[in-house]
């Protein structure tokens, strides 16, 4: 075993860090020479259908609000670094790759402790607790998106790793298609809504103003969250527009080429899927959680129009302006994919390679 890369949580950490192992792989590396360590949320299902080895501890989170569970954190980590460096040192590892999140903080101290260097990936413009503290210890912070991140030290801007679908784009070649897959036609703009894999519930409460309202585009294609596909479902059937409603996409390569402008939050990870495919975009960032740094990646270049969760009511006449606008829309794309980082697994993939070999 030579890699370990430490990714939990949520699809924004593990699914950058399965483009790293995929990259790696690409490269020569064996499955079972990549070990993932993290904790008991979507990694322990996700990397295991991904044909690598995983290993789950005993993980805590920082509360935001005061809470006596805060109290336990210390011990947990130092648990939690004991295991994972003993784990580490069974396995042979040589370099070790947090992906940013709560499992960071545990890795990075493990890899000290087993003496390898530790490498941290920051999705986010703004970086969260666990890369301002992790990144201390790190030899080099790769960073998604620019912005407050590259005030880390010894940080560089390579992009967010992303599947080879999205990181290798070509809208034209998918179009016809993505379309059929979709079953939408017409020369008309065709609308997403994108709220994660959870869905967001402000962007689904808005969609059925924007399908009475608009005029300028042929078609919306929601992607809703699980939770909210049958209410959804019920009005769009009620809708004179075409409105397909689906719980998720699993290959959003098709979504991107289908549609020609996106609705959707400011997640690291769609604001760099937007950037890779040149997809213009309406931003609904989630302002808690920081979006608002990702999503003025794009819109300080003009790849996307940013809208605070307050005036959602505007998306309606927003959207009219937009696609309604084709050089507008063209020149949205061009800036949007300016950001374009494609290259960022393979980036990572051959440093971790680099020291893993010396």
């Amino acid at each position: 075993m030579t890699y370990v890369i430490a990714a939990a949580g949520t699809g924004g950490h593990v699914n950058p860090a399965l483009a790293v192992a995929e990259a790696l792989v690409a490269r020569g590396a064996e499955r079972d020479e990549i070990l993932f360590i993290g904790g008991d949320r979507l990694e322990a299902e996700a990397v295991p259908q991904a044909g690598f080895p995983f290993v789950g501890f005993e993980l805590t989170r920082l509360r935001r609000s005061l809470s006596r569970d805060n109290l336990k954190i210390p011990a947990v980590l130092r648990r939690a670094s004991a295991a994972m460096a003993h784990q580490i040192r069974e396995v042979g590892g040589r370099a070790v790759l947090g992906m940013s999140g709560y499992v960071t903080v545990p890795a990075a101290m493990a890899a000290r402790r087993a003496g390898l260097p530790f490498f941290l990936q920051e999705q986010n413009a703004q970086p969260g607790i666990a890369a301002r503290l992790a990144s201390r210890r790190a030899v080099k912070t790769f960073l998604g998106l620019p912005g407050k991140a590259q005030r880390l030290p010894r940080s560089e801007l390579v992009g967010n790793p992303l599947r080879s679908e999205i990181a290798g784009f070509d809208r034209r070649a998918l179009r016809q298609r993505a379309r059929r897959r979709y079953g939408v036609a017409g020369a008309q703009p065709v609308l997403g809504v994108l709220g994660g894999s959870q869905g967001a519930r402000v962007l689904n409460q808005a969609v059925p103003g924007i399908a009475a309202a608009t005029e300028a585009v042929g078609s919306i294609i929601h992607l809703t969250g699980r939770a909210a596909i049958e209410d959804t479902q019920s009005r769009a059937e009620g809708s004179s527009l075409r409105w397909i409603c689906l719980p998720y996409e699993p290959q959003m390569e098709f979504f991107y080429a289908a549609v020609d402008l996106v609705v959707c939050r400011a997640g690291a990870m769609t604001v760099s899927e937007l950037a890779a495919t040149g997809t213009p975009s309406l931003l609904v960032p989630l302002a808690r959680v920081g979006q608002e740094w990702n999503a003025r990646s794009l819109g300080d270049i003009g790849g996307a129009e940013i809208v605070v969760e307050g005036d959602t009511g505007s998306l309606p006449a927003r959207i009219e302006a937009i696609a309604a606008d084709e050089r507008g829309l063209a020149a949205m794309s061009r800036a949007a994919r300016s950001l374009a980082l494609p290259d960022a697994a393979g980036v990572i993939a051959d440093q971790l390679i680099e020291v893993a070999s010396a």
